[in-house]
Formats: structure tokens, sequence, C-alpha cells
């Protein structure tokens, strides 16, 4: 690895060794094997991230619990997500990039095979937070590896490759979920996943290099206390909102009181972090916010996040549910979107190096928008073809938003605050998924406890609609961006 790139990997705002630029204009060989190694396995841990959707009421029959518990499978995953992404800028200044691979890997593998051998709801719940942990990490090192290694010029194309990870992985994991289960019990969603998991651990401890240097910080463990009832808080009380059986009771004290600690949590973790960026050791560096494009395409990514959440387990709901559709024709009917998001993404990434962001992010959310209203208008004799039709322009509407969002966010960051702000980003995106999963799940239920299941659906996708309006105004603010100069530090 050339000097260049480790120096301004460091995290330290200091002279660079090569005065022109903070990366080389052309990736070596070496930085297309680091990468390529990472998006394998970000693409392994995201796969999985999906793959309980379409299985969850197989898993109620089988463990014995109610839907409510069962949700947690896929809630609890999200939270632990949210609670392990703050610390991961202090996990990559810390430890070498191939310490924190083989941390990532080895308890996303150790959760996977605990998961394939539980005896019940309890330790399955205990093997989905260990991979949640390791799921966490994975994400953010990939993205602060990129920005270290790419050019600028060459983002928003790695960034475009980046969405076949992240895009094409969450819409496998319905398909092959529903074909295992078509022949197999749950378990083998673990059994299969992990020889994969296994080989991308072995892969990267036999490729992998570092990247940049380590420095010593110390961990404010207050700070990592504060994001359990932060960020736990407020995803649990949007969950519970809705209140009791059929929702007459209204929001219940407990989901009121779990909203208010998540705010006063937020809040302390907010000045916490303030206070201890003036002796330059926060968990999370929240100086990224300084700069104008970051703060509103991580508002961007949040409103995307909840809209496309929400739709994840809705859809399935819905097929289910109102037309009868067994897991793996589910799993089929969501894949044509996953495969068009992904497999547009590297396009639309050489695009935004062209035109930038405004053209691709203002199209995405208007289109969002009409898909999500269209779906609100579901009942139970719409034809399969048209949902899936939708799900494709919907996930047209994302991939256009997410890679311009990301690299307009992440580009004008100066090196010291990479990791930072490729993990605020990551935390945002994890808690409005929750969040927009709670909410509209709960909306969903108690619409439909009262009116049906097609009245339900219909509430649920209309407030993923308004929600979603959000974004055509963010979409509208987005500038292009450069890359902030060397030595560059936040104000």
């Amino acid at each position: 690895m050339s000097t260049e790139v480790s120096s301004n990997a460091s995290g330290r705002p200091g002279p660079v060794a090569a005065p022109k630029s903070s990366v080389p204009e052309k990736m070596s060989r070496e930085s297309v094997t680091i990468i390529a190694t990472l998006l394998v396995a970000t693409f392994v841990v995201i796969l999985n991230e999906t793959i309980m959707n379409v299985a969850l009421q197989r898993l109620m029959v089988d463990l014995g619990v109610d839907a409510p518990t069962v949700q947690w499978l896929s809630t609890g995953f999200m939270l632990t997500m949210a609670v392990v992404i703050p610390t991961t800028g202090f996990i990559l200044q810390s430890l070498s990039t191939r310490a924190v691979f083989m941390l990532a890997m080895g308890l996303f593998a150790g959760g996977t095979a605990l998961a394939a051998v539980a005896p019940g709801f309890e330790i399955l719940l205990l093997a989905r937070i260990v991979q949640a942990g390791g799921t966490a990490i994975m994400l953010p090192l990939l993205m602060t590896t990129i920005l270290t290694l790419v050019p600028i010029a060459k983002r928003g194309a790695v960034m475009g490759n980046v969405s076949i990870a992240i895009s094409v992985a969450p819409a496998m994991g319905p398909t092959v979920s529903g074909l295992i289960l078509e022949h197999f019990t749950w378990r083998f969603m673990f059994v299969f996943v992990l020889p994969v998991a296994l080989a991308a651990l072995a892969i990267g401890a036999k490729y992998l290099t570092n990247v940049g240097e380590t420095e010593k910080s110390k961990l404010d463990f207050l700070s990592v206390l504060l994001t359990v009832p932060a960020f736990g808080g407020l995803v649990y009380g949007l969950s519970q909102i809705g209140g009791g059986p059929g929702g007459q009771s209204g929001p219940s004290t407990v989901a009121i009181a779990a909203l208010v600690i998540g705010v006063a949590s937020l809040t302390v973790f907010v000045l916490r972090q303030l206070r201890l960026q003036k002796a330059e050791a926060p968990l999370l560096d929240l100086r990224a916010f300084n700069f104008r494009m970051f703060t509103v395409s991580v508002l961007l990514m949040v409103v995307a996040m909840m809209a496309l959440f929400g739709g994840v387990i809705l859809l399935p709901l819905y097929l289910q549910e109102i037309r009868g559709l067994g897991s793996l024709e589910t799993g089929l009917a969501l894949l044509p979107g996953g495969l068009a998001m992904g497999l547009l993404g590297p396009f639309i990434g050489r695009l935004f190096d062209k035109v930038g962001p405004l053209p691709l992010t203002v199209s995405g959310s208007v289109l969002m928008v009409l898909a999500l209203w269209q779906f609100s208008m579901l009942d139970a004799g719409t034809p399969v073809w048209w949902i899936v039709t939708l799900h494709v322009g919907l996930s047209f509407g994302l991939a256009l938003l997410f890679t311009p969002a990301f690299t307009t966010g992440l580009n004008p960051l100066p090196p010291h605050l990479y990791s930072h702000g490729s993990a605020i980003m990551s935390t945002a995106q994890q808690v409005a998924g929750a969040a927009g999963t709670a909410l509209l799940v709960s909306i969903f239920a108690v619409v439909s406890a009262a009116s049906g299941l097609v009245a339900g659906m219909s509430a649920a996708f209309l407030t993923a609609t308004v929600i979603a309006l959000a974004a055509v105004v963010l979409s509208a603010m987005m500038r292009k961006t450069e890359g902030a100069a060397p030595g560059h530090a936040a104000h």
C-alpha cells in the first residue's frame, strides 16, 4: 500500500505525503482486491438481514410464539446494529483493517452457527443479536475503506457497485429463504449461509491487507451505555405505540415512557459527544454535521430507509395474508425489484459522476412517492404482475436515491471524519429502518383489527407515502460536492 493512502486513513487532519490529492488517481490491484473482499462479505451479511422476513409465519408455528414476539427477530437485529454502529468509528480507528474484518466476520459466523442449532426462540434471538454485531461493523468498514482508497472522480461508480451488495442481497433474502422453507426446516436458512460466511472469513484472512494506521483513543463507556436506551427506547416505543390488542386502548404507558426515555437519552448522548469533541475523544464525532450536504444526505437516507424497510415488511404480509401466496412465491415476486435496484447501481453511479446528484435524487424521490401511493390502493383482487411492476418502480426510485445520497454526503468530509461519517450514516439508516418498520406494522395491526387486512395495508402504505414526500423536498436541496482538501478539518 502506498504511503499516500496510509497517511490519510490514520484519522489525523495533518499533512499528507502527496500534495496533489488525498488518494491516488488510479486504484491499485491491491485496493481492488481489498474492496472486492469486503463487498463479498457485506453481501453475505446483508443477505442474512432479510432472510427472516418470509420465515416469520413458519417460526411462529414451530417455536410456539405470537406475531409481536417473532417480529423481534427482525427488530432486535436492527436495534443491535443501531447500538453497535456508533462504536465503529472508534473501532475502525483503534484496530487494523484485518482485525476489524476478522472481528466482524467472526461474530457473524458464530451467530449463524448458534442460530442453526438454537433449541428455542430465546437462543435464536441471541444468535441474531450476535450476527447483528458482526453485520454492524462490516458496513462502516466497507464505506470507510472506499473513501480511503477510491479517487473522488470514481467514487460514484464504486458506490454504484456497492449497491449491488446492499440492494440485491436484501432482495434475494426472501427468495432464498422461500426456496429453503419449501424443502427444508427453518434451520437450513442458517446452515446454507454458514459455509459462505466461513469462506468469506478465510478469503479475508488470506488476502486482506491493512489500510491506514491505527491510533490510540479512549472508549467512552458512558456514551456506549447511552446508545442502548437512546435508540432502543425510540424503536421499542414506536413498536408499542399502537396500544393493546386491536388498538382500542390507545398508546400504552410503557410505550410513552420508552419514547420519553429514548428522546432524553439521545439528547444526553448528543451533549456528551459535543463535550468529548473538545478533548478530541468522542465516540461519534458529530462535526460531520458541519458539512451541509452531509446533513441533507443523512436526512434523505432516513426518509428513504423508513419507506424501504416498511415496504419490505408490509409487502410479504400483503402477499401472504391477503393474497395467500406461499413463501417461495412471495420471494420470487419481490426478486425483480431487488435485482433491478442492484443492477442499475453501477450505471447510476457512473451517471452521478457526470451529472451530479440533483436530477437523480429528484427523479428517484418522485418515483418512490408514486409507487408507495399506488401500493396504498392495493386490494384483495390486485393482479400480482401489477404489484411486481410497482415494486420494480419503487426499487428504481430508491436506486436513484441511495448512491447519490451516500456519495454526496461522504465526499466533503476530511479523512479524519471518514469512519465517523460512515458510522453516523449507517446508524441513521438502521434506526430509521427499525422505526419505519415498527411504525408501519403498528398502523397495519391497529387498522386491520378495526377494519380488516386490506384497510390496514392501505393505511400503512398511505403513511409511508406521506413520509416519502419529505424526500422530494430534501432531494431538491442536493448539490454536487467536492472532496475535502488534504489536511482539511471540520469547522
